[in-house]
């Protein structure tokens, strides 16, 4: 009986690294560790000097244990704490903005988002955005649209996101100061940059580019070997938003060094844009496959157990799978029935 050969890890599984390294002019590379967050090893911290100091993207975890952490790289790489003068957050996930609220109050630092930026356990509206603007707030507990139950979240993480919200200078929780919209410049790194939203794995996702030196700070959006998690629950039709923003940085031609939130610089955007596409048409293409062969409506948790191994199994899983198939029906591919308070699909083939 043959052994099956386990799984090459992926460079976002990869443990994080004491080594800080210069990735693009004025930009390092401070990888912090990740704990407890399935399939990811490390989150990176990029830290961009200018005359006034530096701006921090992307500041990890929260909570004590983790401002030890992001201390530690920043003394690593000469960093003195008072002299982070901006964090920027590329999106509504606490491994990115986890560490902002800290920084926001030991150093003053201002706190940059996308105008939309909230999260999920403090959704209070951002000011100055007209509430019907808002897309809904994606919501990973309690029962789902679809019919599943939502994530079971191990007690001392909900715990710990109940103390963020009742003590959120406790915990870091971050407000932000600067919310910057579609296109509009910042300053960083002693040049200019250019806000691109990019919503599809969060309504609110940022990514910065730099056309002085053809950087792209990319966020969750461009991963160099895995695809974000791309929830059914964050608007109308959250893969065709996240396709269009594929296609949106993919415009940036000059670009020759992608900087991912997790896993190693890159610089090829355009290959990887093409790769990611691939794999989620050929995952709508399944989804046809599996219902033609099934021949009949199917749940989103039948349906997910066709594109995700078994251990992948759970509310993340059924979540794509909603966002494929609401995909397909809104494209007039597939029929959706409500059955015993949830859905079933039909996909055309």
């Amino acid at each position: 009986m043959s052994e099956t050969a386990p799984r090459p890890r992926r460079q976002e599984q990869e443990a994080a690294s004491d080594e800080v390294t210069e990735v693009a002019p004025g930009v390092l590379r401070l990888m912090l560790p990740l704990v407890g967050l399935t399939g990811l090893g490390h989150v990176n911290c990029y830290a961009l000097e200018d005359d006034r100091g530096f701006a921090l993207v992307d500041p990890g975890m929260m909570g004590p244990v983790n401002w030890k952490r992001l201390r530690r790289r920043l003394d690593a790489a000469g960093i003195p704490l008072k002299r982070v003068h901006t964090v920027v957050v590329t999106h509504s996930h606490p491994d990115h903005f986890g560490g902002a609220g800290f920084l926001r109050r030991e150093s003053g630092a201002e706190i940059v988002t996308h105008r939309w930026f909230r999260t999920w356990f403090d959704p209070a509206e951002p000011p100055d955005v007209d509430p019907a603007e808002l897309p809904p707030m994606e919501v990973p507990i309690g029962r789902q649209p679809w019919g599943g139950e939502g994530f079971q979240m191990p007690w001392k993480r909900r715990l710990g996101l109940k103390a963020s919200r009742w003590f959120p200078k406790l915990m870091g929780t971050p407000q932000p100061s600067v919310r910057l919209t579609d296109a509009e410049p910042i300053r960083l790194a002693r040049r200019e940059w250019v806000a691109v939203h990019t919503p599809g794995h969060t309504a609110d996702h940022l990514c910065l580019y730099d056309p002085t030196e053809g950087t792209m700070l990319s966020g969750d959006h461009v991963l160099p070997s895995i695809t974000p998690h791309i929830s059914g629950l964050t608007g109308v039709d959250p893969l065709l938003e996240f396709f269009n923003s594929l296609d949106k940085v993919a415009a940036f031609a000059d670009t020759r060094t992608v900087l991912p939130a997790h896993g190693h610089p890159f610089p090829d955007l355009q290959g990887r844009v093409a790769d990611i596409k691939r794999h989620h048409v050929e995952r709508l293409d399944l989804l046809r496959a599996t219902s033609a062969d099934l021949g009949r409506p199917a749940t989103v948790m039948e349906m997910s157990t066709y594109l995700f191994s078994a251990r992948a199994q759970g509310q993340m899983a059924d979540s794509e799978t909603y966002a494929h198939l609401e995909h397909l029906r809104h494209a007039g591919k597939a029929d959706r029935l409500e059955r015993d308070g949830g859905f079933e699909y039909l996909v055309h083939h």
